[in-house]
């Protein structure tokens, strides 16, 4: 038997966990798991700490605060429902482990790499070996099962929607918490209004909203709305993770040349999805922090003044070109690779076109079910607010260095 443990979390206040509780003794040796503790070293929001200086906060972090927040909704609903009480167990650890296969930079290592989270949360459920076997301790099926919840193909809908749907507990977990460390005021949700407003329906199994919590949450929708408009497509976002990228690119063509530990040229050198699990789980966001502040001295000017500007958070701007066409974009991103090149740059690590999508709300699978008197309806059918949402709203930046800045907005206002 575990001794109980306690959390003190910034955002929900005391998480603790019963040693008594198989469940929760099960969920306090998966957090002991080497796997799960080098969450830790991985930053929540990748680069996002250099536009917002308190987003600093770690995929640890945030999967304690999933997990306690699917506690406090399943817990309510098995309470009115006890058929649910047997799914206890994997619906926490699903919740706890939901993120357990991001790398370096969480999404925007992703985007870098080409990795898939959830691929290597499910590589590591089966093959590490502390992971796995405190799974089968518990129950023989439980690793299987959770694969089953991870592929949304368990038989009991609502365990699914809990982890992944539109109405998630990790979503509800990271707009609160990316709201409080970033100071997005706007971002702020009523947790205990979405709380009250979700049910269970016992006879399609779902998790479903009652009809007088349409407003908790139209609200949670347009938060995460903004949330992604100003938080998570930040322009200076969207620069810090080129520039990052533009770093690892570089270092890539120079690695006969750097001094790089065999975690980082496995990185660089092989597919991230086919990395074996000893060296995918090597790294994380300090092992390449590292390797960048070497390589700000590298005698490839290049890669050098890359990894300087990301350190000294020298990144690029971002020229809003929304209102342009594709062609006049790309007319005015050839312009600006000439006029990097006369003066002296390497165009194309310092310029490029990046397009970020905002939509506060996506069916994703089946959406968001309402009870009605009519049944259950879909909620963008009965919301107008919803529909709007629903419609995706796209920004374009062009990214370049504030050495051509005023011989590139005479082009722009050209166009």
């Amino acid at each position: 038997m575990f001794p109980s443990r306690t959390y003190h979390d910034p955002l929900h206040g005391a998480i603790t966990l019963e040693g008594s509780d198989p469940a929760e003794a099960l969920l306090i040796a998966l957090i002991d798991t080497p796997a799960f503790q080098r969450l830790r070293r991985i930053r929540q929001l990748g680069t996002a700490s250099l536009t917002f200086h308190g987003a600093e906060g770690s995929r640890f972090t945030h999967s304690l605060g999933a997990m306690a927040v699917t506690r406090q909704i399943f817990d309510r609903l098995a309470k009115a429902h006890p058929e649910l009480q047997p799914q206890r167990p994997l619906v926490l650890c699903a919740a706890l482990l939901h993120d357990l296969g991001h790398g370096p930079f969480s999404h925007t290592g992703e985007d870098i790499f080409g990795g898939n989270h959830e691929l290597w949360t499910r590589r590591i459920l089966s093959e590490s070996q502390p992971v796995r076997q405190r799974l089968d301790q518990f129950h023989p099926n439980l690793a299987a099962d959770l694969q089953q919840v991870y592929l949304k193909k368990y038989p009991v809908p609502l365990v699914c929607q809990l982890i992944s749907s539109q109405l998630d507990c990790d979503r509800l977990d990271y707009l609160m918490r990316d709201s409080y460390f970033t100071g997005a005021s706007y971002g702020k949700l009523d947790l205990d209004r979405i709380l009250m407003a979700l049910n269970y329906e016992p006879q399609s199994q779902k998790l479903v909203v009652a009809r007088k919590g349409l407003a908790a949450i139209e609200h949670y929708l347009v938060v995460r709305y903004f949330m992604y408009a100003q938080v998570y497509n930040h322009p200076k976002n969207i620069a810090a993770s080129w520039v990052l990228e533009q770093a690892l690119i570089r270092a890539k063509t120079q690695l006969s040349h750097l001094e790089a530990d065999a975690t980082v040229r496995a990185w660089l050198t092989q597919p991230c999805n086919q990395l074996p699990l000893a060296q995918y789980l090597a790294a994380d966001d300090g092992v390449f922090s590292y390797h960048i502040q070497r390589w700000r001295e590298s005698g490839d000017p290049v890669l050098a003044d890359l990894c300087r500007r990301f350190l000294d958070r020298d990144l690029l701007k971002a020229l809003d070109v929304t209102t342009l066409d594709n062609v006049k974009r790309e007319i005015l991103q050839q312009q600006t690779q000439q006029l990097l090149e006369q003066a002296g740059f390497a165009a194309a690590y310092y310029t490029g076109l990046r397009v970020a999508l905002s939509r506060g709300y996506t069916l994703y699978q089946h959406g968001i079910e309402l009870q009605t008197p009519a049944g259950l309806q879909e909620i963008s059918e009965v919301s107008p607010l919803v529909q709007t949402l629903a419609q995706p709203f796209q920004r374009a930046w062009l990214l370049y260095p504030r050495e051509i800045e005023s011989d590139l907005l005479l082009l722009h206002h050209s166009l």
